[in-house]
C-alpha cells in the first residue's frame, strides 16, 4: 500500500526510527543492519511494507528493494512473522540469505533470533524454488559476494554440485579474501565432506 516513504529522520531507538513526511511522523521498524547506515536529521527514502492485523498497523522498512524483496519471500513462509522476517535481515545480508536458502545451510539459517532447526529447514523447503541464484550476482555491487560467486562458480564448473560449492564456500569465506584463497580453503573443505 505505501511503497516508500521520503523525510527526515526525527527519532531512532534500537529497532524504529521516525521519518517525517509533510509534517506526518511514521514509525517504521528496521533491522539492525539497516538501523546501522541511518543518522537523525538524514533525509532519507525507505522502501515500506505495511503489515495491517486486526489491532494494529505497522510499517517495516528497508533501505533497498532487494532487502524488501527477500523481506516478502520470508513472510510467504508459514510460520515466519514481519518481526521473524526482519530478525533475519538483522542477521544476515539479503545475498547471505539467498546463499544459505541454495545450499541448504540450516546453521546459517538459524543464526536468527527465534529461528530453530524446524523453522529453517521448512524456509528452505518453502523458498528454494522460489529464489534464484543469479538474484545474487544481478543485485549486488559487493566486490566481496562477487568473489564468494566466482568461486562458487568456478567450484560448479570443476563438477560440484551448486549446493555442495556454496557449503563449501561458506564455510570458509572470510572478508576480503581473493578468489584462488577462497577457492583453495573451499577444497579443503570439501575433501572432508
Amino acid at each position: 500500500m505505501i511503497s516508500y516513504i521520503k523525510g527526515i529522520i526525527t527519532y531512532k531507538s534500537n529497532s524504529f526510527v521516525v521519518i517525517e513526511c509533510n509534517g506526518i511522523g511514521y514509525k517504521i521498524f528496521v533491522s539492525s543492519a539497516t538501523l546501522s547506515h541511518l543518522n537523525e536529521k538524514e533525509t532519507i527514502m525507505i522502501y515500506t511494507f505495511m503489515n495491517v492485523k486486526e489491532d494494529d498497523i505497522s510499517l517495516f522498512g528497508f533501505l533497498t528493494q532487494q532487502e524488501q524483496t527477500i523481506f516478502h519471500q520470508l513472510l510467504s513462509v508459514s510460520g515466519i512473522g514481519p518481526k521473524g522476517a526482519l530478525a533475519f535481515l538483522s542477521e544476515m545480508t539479503p545475498e547471505e540469505i539467498i546463499i544459505a536458502i541454495l545450499s541448504e545451510d540450516i546453521k546459517t539459517l538459524s543464526k536468527a533470533p527465534g529461528i530453530g532447526k524446524k523453522t529453517a529447514q521448512r524456509l528452505i523447503l518453502e523458498l528454494k524454488d522460489k529464489v534464484k541464484s543469479e538474484e545474487i550476482t544481478q543485485q549486488t555491487s559487493q566486490k566481496d559476494t562477487s568473489q564468494k560467486w566466482e568461486a562458487i562458480e568456478a567450484l560448479t564448473s570443476l563438477g560440484y554440485s551448486r549446493s555442495e560449492a556454496m557449503q563449501a564456500v561458506n564455510a570458509c569465506y572470510k572478508e576480503g579474501l581473493s578468489v584462488e584463497e577462497i577457492l583453495k580453503l573451499s577444497f579443503k573443505k570439501l575433501i572432508k565432506f
